[in-house]
């Protein structure tokens, strides 16, 4: 008898879990923020993840819950704990990805390479922290700050009185200088097994993720198997279940440290669909239900992945999909259900090339055309 994995959350995440899911035979129900939501087509419910009676009323269906974003209230959490509903990842593990003061001090107590940090209570707290950090710093809310969100590098506390008034302390972080950003990308199951995907380079834009190439170029040697060796340590010291993405900084002295935890399929993971033997999204059904995972063996020499941003300014995404195929037919296109909207994720473009090069070039050019 199969099972039924509930995901709650209605996004391009779960709507990309829903084809995994259908072919490893499981059922599979939605929790939906609303009735158009990019998961519409496995939304068994659509209501507030905020909302106790109604994830219980939708938890109570399924066999397994897991998740599409980091969101949802401790509260609620909580609740679903208490009456005894299988979280994967469960809440001892996610509040890591909540709540990023937290994910410091945890890192901290595993002796994972990170930035130099500190919790930040009053003004006096920030410029004390600026001025023995160069006259500069990161400073994020510790909880719902997303692609860039609830991020800002600041010289002064002026620049984050808001943050200051708030009843909430704030994380400050050291500027670091880095060569490029990278992610390790990891799967676990709960009997301890994992599986490891070749580390990524990913390409920022105003704090949104543009481009991945797997696997980050010239990363052989010491860069890769110290990413490996973080993420191994991360997910067993966490005791994450299901795909943990651990987003790096490459430094120009050729360190590693960790930047930010995502407890879900990833977008930094999106290649894998056609460029892995076995998917973030398959993988982490695989490890929310507790199967053996799968080969992360590249498919080919490159893969190259562009996100689709914002979308046109008239028409629709479909209106462009005819070109964008015709001209670039070695091109997969995922286009996510959602309105185009300034810097909104849209959708995503593949491309596999045993030439680096060709493989960048094709892949902007076909996420191009849905772009004015």
């Amino acid at each position: 008898m199969s099972q039924r994995v509930g995901v709650i959350g209605g996004g391009q995440l779960a709507r990309m879990m829903i084809p995994a899911a259908t072919n490893l035979g499981c059922e599979f129900s939605v929790l939906a923020e609303s009735g158009d939501s990019s998961a519409k087509l496995a939304a068994t419910t659509v209501g507030d993840y905020a909302d106790v009676a109604t994830v219980l009323a939708f938890a109570r269906q399924c066999d397994v819950i897991t998740f599409d974003h980091e969101h949802v209230p401790a509260n609620v959490l909580t609740a679903l704990e208490d009456e005894g509903v299988v979280m994967r990842p469960a809440p001892h593990a996610l509040r890591f990805a909540q709540d990023k003061l937290a994910m410091r001090e945890r890192l901290h107590d595993l002796g994972v390479p990170q930035p130099d940090w500190a919790r930040a209570r009053s003004a006096a707290d920030v410029d004390a922290f600026i001025a023995s950090h160069g006259g500069r710093a990161v400073a994020k809310v510790a909880r719902g700050g997303y692609d860039g969100k609830g991020v800002r590098f600041i010289s002064s506390s002026t620049e984050v009185l808001d943050w200051c008034e708030s009843s909430e302390d704030m994380l400050l972080e050291e500027a670091v200088t880095f060569r490029r950003e990278l992610a390790q990308l990891i799967a676990r199951r709960p009997s301890g097994e994992t599986a490891i995907w070749p580390v990524v380079e990913t390409v920022q834009t105003n704090g949104v993720c543009t481009e991945v190439i797997a696997p980050a170029p010239g990363c052989e040697g010491p860069i890769e198997a110290m990413a490996a060796d973080i993420a191994q340590r991360v997910a067993g010291g966490l005791d994450v279940t299901g795909v943990l993405a651990v987003e790096l900084f490459e430094t120009t002295d050729e360190r590693i440290v960790v930047n930010e935890l995502a407890m879900r399929p990833h977008n930094s993971g999106h290649w894998s669909i056609e460029g892995s033997v076995t998917s973030q999204f398959e993988q982490h059904l695989r490890a929310v239900l507790d199967l053996p995972l799968g080969s992360t063996a590249l498919r080919g020499e490159s893969v190259v992945m562009v996100n689709i941003l914002g979308g046109p300014t008239t028409g629709t995404l479909f209106d462009r999909l005819p070109q964008a195929l015709e001209r670039h037919p070695e091109a997969k296109v995922h286009l996510y259900g959602k309105s185009p909207r300034p810097g909104r994720k849209v959708g995503h473009v593949t491309v596999l090339s045993d030439i680096l090069e060709d493989a960048v070039a094709q892949a902007r050019g076909a996420a191009g055309f849905f772009q004015d």
